[in-house]
């Protein structure tokens, strides 16, 4: 498969690939490799769906309160993972890493109580609540990676 592409930071060297995660595609199992520019732009896509989200909540106390937590942990995914890969030490891009897997994994609670709650359909959520999964699981694997090369 050629080389994984790294992030160099003054003298360290991070590993941007093992992102690897698997995807089922046709009922066939493949593992998926993405660049950092790629999950750049998916986390950014992420958090574009949740502002769609957080937009089209009703105009209730628990609207309001579920969409700001749920706007400010979502697009948070984003934001955070571009400072991973500005990291200038295995510590920082571990502590960075681990930020957005918490505020991934947050977006995917306040997903689950929309869903529970009936604000919105089910069905609607489904896609963006496998996304924001699938984002957790690629950050995990990224972190035991870096883990596992700093040892």
């Amino acid at each position: 498969m050629g080389s994984i592409p790294t992030i160099s930071t003054g003298n360290f060297r991070f590993p941007i690939l093992d992102f690897r995660f698997k995807s089922e595609i046709c009922n066939l199992k493949s593992e998926i490799y993405m660049t950092e520019e790629e999950l750049k732009q998916r986390t950014k896509n992420f958090a574009l769906r949740i502002i769609k989200l957080v937009n089209n909540l009703p105009n209730t106390i628990a609207g309001k309160n579920i969409g700001n937590q749920l706007f400010r942990s979502g697009t948070s995914v984003a934001a955070n993972y571009r400072a991973v890969c500005r990291s200038r030490s295995t510590a920082e891009f571990l502590a960075k890493l681990n930020t957005v897997i918490e505020e991934a994994d947050e977006s995917m609670f306040w997903i689950e109580i929309i869903i529970e709650s009936k604000i919105i359909e089910k069905n609607l959520l489904l896609p963006l609540l496998k996304e924001a999964d699938e984002i957790v699981a690629i950050m995990v694997a990224s972190r035991k990676s870096a883990q596992k090369n700093n040892k």
